[in-house]
């Protein structure tokens, strides 16, 4: 009885070796014009399955990389997990929809435009802000969607025509009209519920780009510097303050005429309006109340202005002298003392770093770092300077420009994070603070791995007003009006007519009494703002579409941690307030890429790698060009060049998508950074390259021939019948059963690693090493019930093993389950096989179905097989233990022995045939128990004892034995001395003891088997 084989199957032979580029270039394009990454029509089922088993939608949210970028280390891993969650839900049915999109990136992209027009001599300035957007716009159209492009060489199969109002196929970007109508909905009805306004605040400022920039945009590194000591007189000369006695001094009075303070910063001294110190520092708390004259304050000291001595617990008395300097409108933490006691606020500098006219005259117009040097030096002059010392620093440098941020007082727009008293509807009472900290709280949003739930719970809780105006031309427009002057200036009397457009504004201003001209505000809205609204923005809010209901809230939000705090908890904010959900409802934080190393990856280090020179390979030459240009210093790019020589003398092979993406797989544990080693991906190159050879051999066995397909009873499945399953294709088809299982948990579980771990070892340990080997045996067999079931299971497992690593590996996977599915009688929707003949053969060669959309293995647990597994995995061991008589005999591997085995016959008699191909062997003679005076090495197995049966020169044995065991006792003595080492044990990590231990352990084991084998050659 022979089941006809489908025509068509191997009309184009799969080729000798594995070639990534040809394959990537021809699928992605085929998968993306079928429309296979578009969610499915509302109500829908899959083909083949009813609404009852249908899954819920499945909606996430790509974290939109900056329209003005390239794909980096950090977007491929990110993408590669987020790619294989989709293309796993796909394959289990679900609707799913993985929303895509650019984001705007303010600062960023208008620092691009505006190098470009400075290369030709020009400034914004100079073409007005109209005509620079038109060029930014223009920019934007050519170069905007590179990314993209690269996001498609990876595999990422993402929605691009969802949200798409341009049709350029690359989802939404956050500056489109339907993106742009939601952040201006979200604004004004924040600021009608008073959850906007408007105030003078501290924000870090960026005196080259002029604009307050985020934390986010501030990179803080410590550099080397220089501490001062400066002496601030005391008002009303030298007072007498008693002292307590402490440790190491008696009690006593001194004499204080001045307080000393330390700085980094002597310039801000201009706008000190305090010394603070500890309340509880006996020596200075019987000062407060009293004042300073702050030097340098007036050009004649007699006219010095008086400043406090206040009491703070923010002080440290241990720190310095005890004694700090309070400049409110130039620190953050001074700030908030100074909010404390009521302190006066003197802004020193202008938006350009410059001394401004608040400042004493001698120092006015002079930049920041020149009236430091003045300052100092006139403090010398005076006798004030006390000391001046190296000092290790954090510097918060600008990332966009590097130069150092100050923290200055401007007026901006700022949300409320703590006010209760608003008009929200849906959490009356409850500050956006509370909301966010209660939908975590509740197990509304859920953090994996668990412990960033601290991270993001601690900012919460101690959150200040989200500073969200920019002081850039490209954004969104802060929809807010106030009245103009003749000249058109805005007058900032307190009055602003916040609008959802200017006709609405004057409305306002007349019913206000103002029928005179009104001037928008000019600046624009954080970027992070239009980013916190992506979660329904980009589903149709603030349209009341069914995609909200589908798709809000999204399953899984994967991201990086260094953003909890700009974009993961903002989302929280704006979802929860605009639409009275949660926006997803886990937060998978994944690693930080760093360098074979663990270092950081930066262009100025040289260790930036480009996933694309991964995918597609790179020479030297090519790498070192862009490694170092656009660097200004040669002596980096010396540095740089003279490290990637040495690290790439090859430059980067090409790997392909499939081998990088299962390296990020693989590497993508629940640790705070991952160490990216590129032989990673040579070993998971190797991978595919086995899996495209093991497929080869199983269309050479299986292709024209009787795979067990034909029409068939169970009853049929015996020895003799029509097929048989040996206990080995039990065995394979019971491991399929539990890999299944724990890869769908990993998934669940987002353990990536677990998942790629889990399909390794079952495809290349099981599959190719030893069921393949195995199978050769029963193909072999005079049985063709068996071999109709080799074949059968040979097929159907390397069809389920392609399915399995398609989320992972789609590219491979697609090529692969091409040949393999219709001989497996898998080619069909959902796997169902309904054609035949030539209908099938038509179906085959234009490629009809994928394997992206074909059913993910599922476990059948009623397969498992104990008794097939405990056999093989006795089976396997006795050949391990042959191998192993090989090595202790020096027997080389291509000379054929016969086996002596003793012990159970039954099941002896059952590994034979494999033991015979597998080990090399001429024959298996079975025996009740081994000849007595044998002198040859026995393996023990359980209850099996085997020996190969060879002539040995007795003379030559006991000298090979004496060496050997010579040469274990050594090491065996090295270590033993480092265990018995105290400073070894004590100093050395604990794995590395502990595989000391190992070492000993195996040496021990290995000599007292030597000596045994010893002792019978007398």
């Amino acid at each position: 009885m022979n089941a006809p084989q489908p025509q068509g199957a191997a009309d184009a032979a799969l080729a000798k070796s594995f070639e990534p580029a040809a394959i990537e270039a021809r699928w992605y394009p085929l998968w993306e014009s079928r429309g296979l990454f578009g969610q499915a029509q509302a109500g829908a089922p899959a083909a083949g399955e009813g609404l009852s088993t249908r899954a819920s939608g499945y909606c996430i949210q790509l974290p939109p990389p900056n329209v003005t970028g390239t794909l980096h280390m950090g977007h491929a891993f990110q993408q590669t997990l987020m790619d294989t969650l989709v293309r796993w839900q796909r394959m289990k049915g679900s609707d799913v929809n993985w929303v895509v999109g650019t984001d705007h990136a303010g600062i960023a992209t208008q620092v691009v435009v505006e190098r470009q027009l400075q290369a030709q001599g020009l400034t914004r300035h100079d073409l007005g802000r109209e005509k620079f957007l038109e060029r930014v716009w223009e920019w934007k159209q050519q170069s905007g969607a590179t990314i993209i492009g690269q996001m498609r060489r990876l595999g990422a199969s993402g929605n691009w025509d969802y949200a798409d109002t341009d049709g350029a196929r690359a989802g939404y970007f956050t500056m489109d009209a339907s993106m742009s109508a939601a952040v201006l909905e979200v604004f004004v009805s924040l600021h009608e519920q008073g959850l906007i306004y408007r105030g003078k605040r501290l924000v870090n400022w960026d005196p080259t780009l002029q604009t307050a920039v985020s934390d986010l945009e501030v990179d803080s590194e410590e550099e080397d510097g220089r501490i001062w000591e400066i002496r601030y007189p005391l008002a009303g000369g030298a007072v007498e303050v008693a002292l307590p006695a402490t440790d190491t001094e008696p009690a006593r009075t001194v004499t204080v005429d001045a307080l000393v303070v330390a700085t980094t910063r002597p310039e801000t001294m201009l706008g000190d309006t305090a010394v603070a110190v500890n309340p509880a520092d006996a020596r200075w708390a019987p000062l407060v109340g009293r004042t300073l004259r702050l030097p340098l304050s007036a050009a004649d000291p007699a006219a010095w202005r008086e400043i406090p001595i206040v009491a703070d617990d923010y002080v440290d008395a241990k720190f310095g002298t005890g004694c700090v300097k309070i400049t409110p409108a130039h620190d953050f933490n001074d700030w908030k003392l100074g909010e404390r006691h009521a302190l006066p606020v003197i802004s020193i500098l202008t938006r350009t770093a410059t001394v401004s006219e608040d400042a004493p005259e001698a120092y006015r117009g002079l930049d920041r770092y020149d009236a430091r040097k003045k300052v100092l030096e006139d403090l010398t002059a005076l006798g004030l300077l006390v000391s001046e010392k190296p000092h290790k620093l954090t510097v918060p440098r600008s990332a966009r420009t590097g130069v150092v941020v100050e923290p200055m007082l401007t007026d901006q727009w700022f949300v409320a994070m703590s006010e209760r008293g608003h008009a929200n509807g849906f959490f009356p009472g409850k500050s956006i603070a509370d909301v966010c900290l209660q939908v975590v709280a509740d197990g509304q949003v859920r953090f994996v791995p668990e412990h960033w739930r601290t991270t993001y719970d601690h900012w919460m809780e101690n959150i200040q007003d989200w500073c969200i105006s920019r002081q850039l031309w490209w954004g969104h427009q802060i929809p807010a009006w106030y009245k103009a002057d003749a000249e058109g200036a805005a007058i900032h009397d307190g009055t602003v007519f916040v609008a959802r457009d200017e006709a609405a504004a004057r409305a306002q201003a007349a019913a206000a009494g103002w029928s005179g001209a009104l001037v928008r505000d000019p600046d624009v809205l954080d970027t992070w703002f239009s980013s916190a609204l992506v979660p329904f923005s980009s589903l149709g809010w603030p349209r009341a579409t069914a995609d909200l209901d589908r798709y809000l809230p999204s399953a899984v939000l994967v991201t990086g941690f260094d953003i909890i705090f700009f974009w993961v908890a903002r989302m929280v904010m704006m979802t929860t307030f605009f639409t009275g959900r949660v926006p997803f409802r886990d937060v998978y934080i994944n690693a930080i890429v760093r360098d074979a190393e663990g270092q950081k990856m930066s262009k100025s280090k040289g260790n930036t790698i480009d996933p694309l020179d991964l995918i597609d390979g790179v020479t030297l030459e090519t790498l070192v060009e862009k490694s170092t240009v656009g660097l200004l210093r040669a002596d980096h790019k010396a540095r740089i060049e003279k490290q990637l020589r040495k690290s790439y003398p090859e430059g980067i092979p090409a790997y392909g998508a499939d081998a990088v993406r299962f390296t990020f797989a693989s590497l993508a544990t629940f640790a705070r950074t991952l160490n990216f080693d590129l032989n990673r991906c040579e070993g998971y190159r190797n991978f595919c390259n086995k899996l495209w050879n093991a497929t080869r051999f199983v269309l050479m066995q299986t292709e024209g021939r009787d795979c067990g397909f034909a029409p068939h009873t169970a009853d049929q499945c015996v020895p003799g019948g029509y097929m048989h399953f040996t206990p080995v294709s039990r065995w394979i088809t019971s491991r399929l059963q539990r890999t299944e299982a724990s890869i769908e948990q990993a998934l669940a579980d987002y353990r990536f690693d677990v998942a790629a771990r889990e399909l390794y070892e079952f495809a290349w340990n099981e599959y190719c090493d030893w069921y393949l080997e195995l199978a050769k045996v029963d193909l072999a067999s005079p049985d063709e019930a068996v071999q109709r079931g080799t074949r059968r299971t040979l097929l159907r497992t390397l069809e389920t093993i392609l399915r399995l690593a398609h989320p992972m590996i789609p590219f491979i996977t697609e090529e692969l389950w091409q040949k393999v599915a219709p001989l497996a009688h898998r080619y069909g929707e959902r796997g169902v096989q309904s054609l035949t003949g030539e209908a099938l053969a038509a179906a085959i060669a234009e490629q009809r179905h994928s394997i992206s959309t074909q059913r993910f293995p599922v476990a059948e647990l009623g397969k498992i097989d104990a008794s097939s597994e405990a056999a093989v995995a006795e089976l396997r061991t006795m050949v391990d233990a042959c191998r192993a008589l090989r090595g202790e005999m020096n027997v080389s591997p291509a000379q054929k022995l016969p086996l002596v085995v003793a012990g159970p016959r039954e099941r002896a008699a059952a590994h034979a045939p494999y033991l015979q191909v597998l080990a090399k062997l001429s024959g298996v003679e079975l025996l009740d128990t081994l000849p007595a005076d044998s002198i040859a090495p026995v393996q023990i197995v359980g209850d099996f004892r085997l020996m190969l049966k060879v002539e040995i020169d007795v003379a030559a044995e006991r000298e090979r034995l004496d060496k050997e065991i010579a040469r274990i006792d050594g090491e065996v003595r090295k270590a033993t001395g480092k265990l018995t080492n105290a400073s070894f044990v004590d100093r050395a990590p604990p794995a590395v003891v502990a595989q000391e231990r190992e070492r000993l352990a195996g040496f021990e084991s290995t000599v007292a088997r030597l000596r045994e084998q010893r002792a019978k050659l007398g």
